[in-house]
């Protein structure tokens, strides 16, 4: 399986090549555009027909720039953020054609099936169409290509996918996606509830890129897209307090806004935590016990865990 994360739609030149166990790829990827500033990335077998799970299996990261990268400080900061770096085999510099490398790298994703959910592209709508006619109760998000982060496709995304899922069919009231993306987790509480959703993000971009797929998915009448920096905006204040909030961001974020949350938060109510690595685990459950949670569920993964804690 293809993972691909998103920051700008073209143009990119220059491409770096790493291969290495995949945990610590996807973990890199994650860095790459979250932290380093890459414009696209991929992570996907060198062998596509090599079994998953098998010990031997060699994975590879491609991270593309529109600008040519420092690979030894790329390098530097990639071994300092993921765990197993060092069995990672140093990159390959490559000079790229100048095309859209987002839509090629998202054509080859396919479709991602979390719980009922279906994150899938436009070049798989008619395979989703003949998914829904054999089970109906499945529900589709379209996320094409663009610069918000959040296809579905990343072990994160998909797993709070799954989490979303996995809550009860009663609708859980005011819902709030913090660091909301491409909106997808919004879409999906939308489609699954059909009731209103507050969905924030700091990137202007990634608030109209959230407008656009509302709009694509037709719940545009549901779902609300602002700017805001964390829980720093006058329409948080006034829809809380929060039944559900999502959070799928870094995990310094995560745990600098524990006491936010809950003070946004009513007892009982429910936080989805992603974008943690492994070992940073321990730090932002504990920053949230602190602040009056305790965790109700947790999706495991071997780098991406997703949290769910409740309100106390």
């Amino acid at each position: 399986m293809t993972q691909y994360t998103p920051n700008a739609a073209a143009g990119v030149a220059h491409k770096l090549v790493w291969t290495g166990p995949r945990a610590a790829l996807e973990a890199a990827a994650t860095i790459l555009t979250e932290v380093i500033g890459a414009d696209a990335v991929s992570v996907r077998k060198e062998d596509l027909l090599a079994d998953d799970g098998a010990p031997d299996v060699l994975w590879r990261l491609d991270g593309y720039w529109e600008e040519k990268p420092d690979a030894p400080s790329v390098g530097a900061m990639l071994a300092e953020f993921v765990p197993g770096w060092a069995d990672v085999a140093a990159p390959e510099a490559e000079e790229t054609p100048d095309i859209d490398w987002v839509a090629h790298a998202l054509a080859g994703l396919g479709i991602i099936r979390a719980g009922r959910f279906l994150a899938y592209g436009v070049h798989d709508a008619d395979e989703v169409t003949a998914l829904r006619e054999a089970e109906p109760h499945l529900i589709p998000i379209r996320i094409d290509a663009n610069q918000a982060f959040g296809t579905g496709h990343h072990p994160t995304t998909a797993g709070c996918l799954t989490a979303i899922d996995a809550l009860p069919d009663a609708p859980p009231g005011r819902i709030l996606d913090l660091g909301a993306g491409s909106c997808v987790l919004a879409i999906a509480a939308a489609k699954r509830w059909g009731v209103p959703v507050l969905a924030s993000d700091i990137d202007a971009t990634s608030v109209a890129i959230g407008r656009e797929n509302a709009a694509l998915n037709d719940v545009s009448d549901l779902v609300t897209v602002i700017e805001a920096d964390g829980f720093a905006a006058g329409e948080i204040d006034a829809r809380a307090p929060f039944n559900l909030v999502f959070a799928n961001i870094l995990a310094g974020p995560l745990a600098e806004f524990a006491p936010a949350a809950a003070g946004h938060m009513t007892w009982g109510c429910r936080v989805i935590l992603a974008g943690l690595l492994a070992d940073q685990e321990t730090a932002v459950r504990t920053a949230y016990e602190t602040a009056g949670f305790a965790l109700e569920a947790r999706r495991d993964h071997p780098s991406w865990p997703v949290l769910v804690m409740t309100k106390q």
